[in-house]
């Protein structure tokens, strides 16, 4: 299925939330960089309920270094700041998407890069919330391919 990816989130609940989409789906979770809470958080075990055995979860320091270890995958950035909508693009399975914290967004060399991705929203709103924009893109990948 895909790969999520979580750089640098900060709120335990929508972590939660993420772990039991990925379980649900199939999908593997990598979270990257400075959490902004612990994996231990009762507010991160709640949202993720009894379904975090079920979750292909890696820890990783960098972007770079996952994209250094995956070097032959798509990634894609998912952003307010992107053009292209995330509905642009074939999805296919091992896909990398990748979302930023959920105050500032993934750093300015992600958000320009070719593969950079937006959901669209009503112009003068900031964003959506970060789990909810997660499940967008990864049931839109999931329509695309049948499964």
């Amino acid at each position: 299925m895909f790969n999520i990816v979580l750089y640098e989130p900060e709120i335990p609940q929508n972590t939660g939330n993420i772990a039991r989409l990925c379980a649900c789906t199939g999908s593997k979770l990598y979270l990257v960089g400075k959490l902004g809470f612990s994996l231990s958080s009762k507010y991160t075990k709640r949202a993720g309920l009894d379904y975090w055995d079920d979750v292909d979860l890696h820890k990783i320091d960098t972007i770079d270094e996952l994209q250094k270890q995956f070097s032959d995958a798509n990634f894609y950035y998912l952003t307010t700041k992107s053009k292209k909508l995330y509905t642009d693009i074939q999805y296919k399975d091992g896909d990398f998407l990748v979302f930023g914290p959920e105050t500032r967004g993934l750093p300015e060399k992600y958000v320009s890069d070719k593969n950079a991705l937006t959901i669209p929203m009503k112009q003068g709103q900031r964003s959506l919330n970060l789990s909810n924009s997660v499940a967008i893109v990864v049931y839109e990948g999931i329509r695309q391919n049948g499964i």
